[in-house]
């Protein structure tokens, strides 16, 4: 179960918290099926636990919301996109391990 550092992301409201956000936006692309998805939920929980402040954290669900993984081309879950200002600086597919997802957050930073 996501942490409460980890916001819940819809087509809805995407823009205002990924796009707009000031902070480097990490967004998990997950749907409840997927193996591999859940395995990286408790990493992703760690990581905004660790950088609380200074990265925020959500998931979307892709089943519930069609439009913006349809936008990001997500073909493959567990997807993470990386976003700064409003632009993907990062973008990583499967179930990477918890110090390559870190690197990728630090390189953001």
């Amino acid at each position: 179960m996501a942490s409460d550092k980890v916001i819940q992301i819809s087509d809805d409201n995407f823009g205002a918290q990924a796009l707009q956000s000031e902070v480097p936006f990490l967004l998990d692309f997950w749907a409840p099926w997927c193996g591999p998805c859940k395995a990286i939920g408790p990493v992703i929980d760690e990581l905004a636990a660790e950088f609380a402040g200074q990265v925020k954290f959500g998931k979307m669900n892709v089943d519930d919301n069609p439009v913006t993984p349809g936008k990001y081309g997500i073909r493959s879950i567990p997807t993470l996109i990386l976003f700064k200002g409003g632009e993907v600086v990062d973008q990583a597919t499967g179930a990477l391990g918890k110090q390559q997802l870190k690197a990728m957050i630090e390189k953001a930073l």
